[in-house]
């Protein structure tokens, strides 16, 4: 099945590159030998750009040095973005070409004499004869202009119009979205009513943040902006719920280093995602502790008025470290408020049958590229926001960094103030 879905993965990519080099490149070129030039320097862009994106995905499993990844990944990474908006934005142009293309009407070119006209007698017109005029020195010819440039046929104004529009409008759509990105997340507030919680607890604060994806392109200033907005919100617990990083402690040590300075009341709390499990888990677990957050690998504390869990990321179960339910909530008193930091939204089902009142999650970044929104939505049960399922509630963070692409599209990047509500109060 692997191999199947990554040769369907590369006919698609293929076809993707196909189609904008028809759409952009040969639809576009002049005729003659300088379209052709054009024609094979596109088809050789498209055909580097894909494979540049493709290295920069696997080079830190290659081991590349990570400079080395640093550098591949914005063209690569960036490409991917662009590509998707401008072939939707190509597609979106196919409505209009048909009707550009009819409105097209030929030159009417006049019309030769009909084949049965008279033609004059020339006989029967005499002829005056002339004395021959004496030659005279001929001028010399005065030099020919250059013809003007051909003019470009309809159906190549058309296409070059098109491919201008479809171009612009995808490089906007990228340095809007990566703008976006490396402003950092903003805040967000939601209220969640939680059963069981005590009038004492009511309006506690958890600042939940999620998929930082510290990596090749977003480093330490990226955490600075986070830990910068967690801090000004001044929650009484911060809850980390996983996809913390993208490579390892060796490389992305010091880009973590500034979640040292994160301050609440009650601790700072994480649980795993499945990219901690690709980088390499155990290292960062041991990291993470010294930089001051508290590590719940299904596990449970008690915080003012509630029980606080964590489970392990489904990503760990082929490292044998999956989640564990009951291990994390299987004895505690039901009569007590929970919470569960959990990554991935589709864990909610355990949650439910283990009676939490609130679970915590991430994983999705709210689709990150539109339409990305829809194909997240198979996957989860809730895209981003809050959702019940049964007795138990699920909020979904859209995350604080960006995985792949630095771009975001539809689906600002944020940091979530919850206020949990006591329906004693």
């Amino acid at each position: 099945m692997v191999v199947v879905f990554v040769l369907a993965l590369l006919l698609l990519l293929g076809g993707v590159h196909w189609y904008v080099w028809k759409r952009v490149v040969r639809d576009t070129a002049p005729p003659g030998a300088r379209g052709r030039r054009i024609r094979r320097t596109g088809a050789a862009a498209l055909t580097v750009l894909p494979l540049l994106s493709v290295t920069a995905f696997l080079s830190g499993r290659l081991g590349f040095p990570f400079w080395l990844q640093q550098t591949l990944a914005w063209p690569g990474y960036l490409w991917l973005a662009l590509l998707l908006y401008l072939t939707l934005a190509l597609l979106a142009t196919e409505a209009a070409r048909p009707f550009l293309l009819r409105s097209h009407r030929r030159p009417r070119t006049p019309a030769s004499a009909p084949a049965d006209a008279p033609v004059p007698d020339a006989t029967k017109v005499p002829t005056p004869i002339t004395p021959a005029a004496p030659e005279t020195p001929k001028a010399p010819k005065a030099p020919e202009a250059p013809a003007p440039p051909t003019p470009p046929t309809r159906r190549l104004f058309v296409s070059r119009t098109l491919a201008a529009t479809a171009a612009v409008a995808a490089t906007g759509t990228v340095a809007y979205g990566t703008h976006s990105v490396l402003q950092g997340p903003r805040t967000t507030h939601v209220t969640v009513p939680l059963p069981h919680l005590p009038r004492r607890a009511h309006g506690f604060r958890i600042a939940v943040v999620s998929d930082i994806h510290l990596g090749p392109i977003l480093g330490r200033a990226h955490t600075e902006r986070i830990v910068d907005a967690v801090n000004a919100a001044q929650p009484d617990l911060i809850a980390i719920v996983g996809d913390m990083v993208d490579g390892t402690v060796e490389d992305l040590g010091p880009a973590a280093e500034p979640l040292r300075r994160l301050r609440a009341k009650h601790g700072q709390f994480f649980v795993t995602g499945n990219h901690e499990y690709y980088a390499g888990a155990a290292p960062w677990l041991a990291h993470i502790r010294e930089l001051g957050l508290h590590p719940l690998e299904n596990d449970r504390v008690e915080i003012a008025g509630f029980d606080l869990a964590g489970v392990n990321d489904v990503g760990g179960e082929a490292f044998g470290q999956g989640p564990d339910f009951t291990k994390a909530l299987g004895d505690r008193d039901r009569s007590r408020a929970s919470v569960l930091l959990a990554h991935q939204p589709v864990q909610i089902h355990e949650a439910v049958r283990h009676g939490v009142g609130l679970q915590l999650s991430g994983h999705t970044h709210g689709g990150q590229l539109w339409p990305g929104n829809l194909i997240a939505a198979l996957a989860n049960p809730t895209v981003a926001g809050l959702e019940k399922y049964g007795d138990t509630q699920l909020y979904v963070s859209r995350g604080a960094g960006a995985w792949g692409p630095p771009v975001r599209v539809g689906a600002r990047s944020d940091i979530t103030v919850v206020r949990l509500a006591s329906l004693q109060a």
